[in-house]
């Protein structure tokens, strides 16, 4: 009989609620996978875009195929966590038996369950030595993508930047990764997490639900909408001449509005994906290792809790990082 573990599953597309704790067989490596034994795993917004598979309409389409057409193809969400390799496939050398990992594992998804098989190819590589597993798994998803778009502005010292929505995942490292460079950041979102903003390295802080940005004289180098939210022509107007307006997770349609703004403007619209790559987690690794930068986690919660967590991440309230800890 197979050694079983745990795992929650997302049967069907829907609220919170289709999460259910269910046995499965522990998974067994190929020859070029590694069996991890997961420590915890990053609840992100995108794995509750994937429970309900709502998201911008022009993306829609590609993701039922990607994902499965009337329920996920892989029942078992998560793709970002830390853990410990517990046996390797006859054709992986990189890593061996007992080093401690974290990374991610793109659309293979999988890591709310004890055990992970992953490729061996895939953006893992050792855990900083001095974050627990908690800490580690909130790293990837808001340090990669901050690190690829601040990369992509290509951001100056003393310039002026705007983030949109910087109170989550990516905002957060989004903010340490500008103030290394010495930028003047202005981070924007709901009144909770303003202190937050500040204690995270924000020289100004506004708070959206009293304050509309666009209606204020202050110009910026760059703006970097985390979340999509702001007005496209009325955030070029508060970019100065030569400015950026960074663009995460957006679909097919803002894409092309933004390649349009870039050739017939003064002004240069990014909306590229972040790739995700072991190259930029080691840059991020080092710069953890140094203290230049840390993860902000807000929430811990259990494998069992998991439901709650994505209730909290739709609620709007998550500052920073929410993780489900299964071992630390």
């Amino acid at each position: 009989m197979d050694a079983m573990m745990q795992a929650v599953e997302c049967p069907a597309y829907g609220p919170p609620s289709v999460l259910k704790l269910a046995s499965r067989p522990i998974p067994k490596p190929k020859d070029n996978q590694l069996l991890i034994r997961v420590h915890a795993t990053a609840i992100t917004p995108g794995d509750c875009e994937m429970r309900t598979l709502k998201m911008h309409p022009t993306m829609y389409p590609l993701f039922r195929l990607a994902v499965g057409i009337t329920k996920p193809r892989n029942p078992v969400l998560g793709m970002y966590f830390s853990g410990t390799i517990v046996e390797t496939g006859t054709a992986s050398q990189r890593l061996k038996v007992g080093d401690e990992v974290f990374g991610c594992t793109g659309f293979a998804m999988g890591t709310n369950a004890d055990y992970l098989c992953v490729a061996d190819s895939a953006c893992i590589i050792k855990k900083p030595s001095n974050l627990t597993h908690t800490e580690a798994a909130a790293v990837p998803i808001g340090a990669l993508n901050a690190l690829h778009f601040c990369d992509r502005a290509k951001l100056q010292s003393k310039e002026r930047m705007l983030i949109v929505g910087a109170g989550g995942a990516i905002g957060t490292f989004a903010i340490q990764f500008a103030k290394l460079q010495g930028v003047h950041v202005t981070a924007i979102d709901s009144g909770i997490k303003l202190d937050m903003l500040r204690d995270t390295g924000a020289d100004e802080v506004i708070n959206y639900e009293e304050c509309d940005f666009t209606t204020k004289t202050e110009k910026y180098d760059v703006i970097f909408d985390v979340v999509r939210q702001s007005h496209y022509s009325r955030s070029l107007h508060c970019l100065k001449k030569g400015g950026r307006y960074v663009l995460a997770n957006v679909g097919f349609t803002p894409m092309l509005r933004g390649l349009l703004t870039s050739l017939i403007s003064d002004k240069t619209v990014i909306t590229a994906m972040a790739p995700e790559t072991k190259e930029q987690l080691e840059t991020v690794k080092a710069l953890i290792e140094i203290q230049k930068i840390v993860p902000i986690v807000d929430r811990v919660f259990s494998m069992a809790e998991i439901p709650d967590a994505h209730r909290y991440i739709d609620s709007g309230q998550r500052k920073g990082n929410t993780v489900a800890c299964f071992i630390d």
